[in-house]
């Protein structure tokens, strides 16, 4: 008889994003004529930047040349883009790496799930409450002992060391979905706890090109010992808008080390390397090309605009949300606004109000965990006429 991992019995049927969709298509499925906004999903609106094309376009009639055809990328990336990413993202802001600690990849959703094809079955993980799903999901379907760290106003968002010591620590910051951040200082507290216990931080920078305000760390390595103890996952696909193309990477360093159950000490650099070389067949070329033109002083130009642009949609959202005496948070720094429901409502009736009386789709703070309920989620992500649109739509609530 076939066996099932029964820990997926343990997760809800729909993942977050697909239970939204399925609810938005149902309804226009019974309203086509209605005009449905999505403030919704984290997709980008906005083309990839012309540097960008230019080099995928170059790239793709490379691929029409025998001599210049590429086939299988190498499992870690290709040298053209770790040296870029090396080059742009850390020796720039003084953080000293090495090439074969960055492995690039199709994504830091697919990264951040996978990482845990390296860790211990026992591991026992604490994950900051509300979070990103995958955090969540893929700990339950290995079976792992959960903590959730509440994230809330009544401490400004910013995790407390959880009672009993982790093994894993997961942070994401600028937040996802609070759009909250951490200060140097607060993250060095994080950094220096992990030192103690001899815990490993999975560090979430996916959004770290929105940050506006100084003493917001871009990169966990920033803090001094974080190398010894942390792994940063990082995205293409909100920074150059690459959610259509897949791309990202996953820094590993060396000095990280964990232990085996008869106490053995191994590299994570060397696991994490192994399991890509066995499971993951590499990103593809012309999309790495695509890549390194980001880091190119035109590409950087351009993609700076695109996400000007969406953090003024986010502007426009909360000064909106403000300008009706709703309670929000985050969209400085990152394009996310986490707001209080209006009326104590919960935030899948919230979600209900939006959609059914206003066309507008946004994501129920309860889908990201318990401490996300009487909150909802809006993403900077639409085009500036329906962002306008929807905010005017909104200002119905209070008439």
């Amino acid at each position: 008889m076939i066996q099932i991992n029964e820990h997926y019995t343990e997760i809800g049927n729909n993942y977050l994003f697909a239970e939204v969709a399925r609810r938005v298509n149902e309804y226009k499925g019974r309203n086509l004529d209605k005009k449905v906004i999505s403030l919704g999903i984290g997709d980008v609106t906005q083309p990839i930047v012309p540097a960008v094309i230019e080099a995928i376009h170059k790239a793709t009639d490379e691929m029409a040349d025998a001599k210049t055809m590429r086939g299988y990328a190498p499992d870690a990336g290709y040298d053209f883009l770790i040296h870029a990413i090396l080059k742009h993202d850390f020796l720039n802001r003084g953080i000293a790496l090495d090439a074969d600690e960055i492995f690039v990849s199709d994504g830091a959703k697919s990264d951040t799930g996978n990482i845990g094809d390296i860790l211990g079955k026992d591991n026992h993980v604490a994950i900051t409450d509300p979070a990103y799903p995958v955090y969540v999901d893929t700990n339950k379907m290995a079976g792992r002992k959960i903590d959730l760290l509440p994230c809330t106003p009544a401490n400004d968002f910013v995790p407390a060391f959880p009672a009993q010591t982790p093994d894993v620590i997961y942070l994401c910051y600028p937040n996802n979905p609070t759009g909250t951040v951490l200060t140097k200082d607060q993250l060095k507290k994080w950094v220096d706890y992990a030192l103690e216990h001899k815990a490993l931080i999975l560090f979430d920078a996916a959004y770290e090109a929105f940050i506006s305000e100084p003493n917001i760390p871009h990169s966990i390595y920033e803090i001094a010992g974080a190398k010894k103890v942390a792994i940063e996952f990082r995205s293409f696909s909100k920074t150059a808008g690459f959610t259509g193309m897949r791309a990202g990477y996953t820094v590993v360093p060396k000095e990280l080390t964990a232990q085996t159950s008869k106490g053995e000490t191994l590299s994570l650099n060397a696991l994490w390397k192994r399991r890509q070389s066995t499971k993951f067949n590499g990103t593809a070329y012309i999309v790495q090309r695509g890549a390194e033109a980001v880091f190119s002083p035109e590409g950087q130009r351009q993609i700076k605009e695109v996400i000007a642009y969406y953090m003024e949609n986010a502007k426009i959202i909360k000064n909106g949300l403000d300008a009706l005496g709703l309670t929000t948070y985050g969209g400085v720094n990152a394009p996310y606004i986490w707001v209080q429901t209006p009326n104590r409502m919960s935030s899948w009736e919230f979600f209900d109000l939006l959609l059914n009386d206003l066309q507008i789709v946004g994501t129920p703070g309860s889908g990201f965990g318990e401490a996300g309920e009487g909150f909802f989620r809006f993403t900077a992500f639409g085009n500036r006429e329906n962002t306008i649109e929807a905010v005017e739509r909104i200002k119905k609530i209070k008439n």
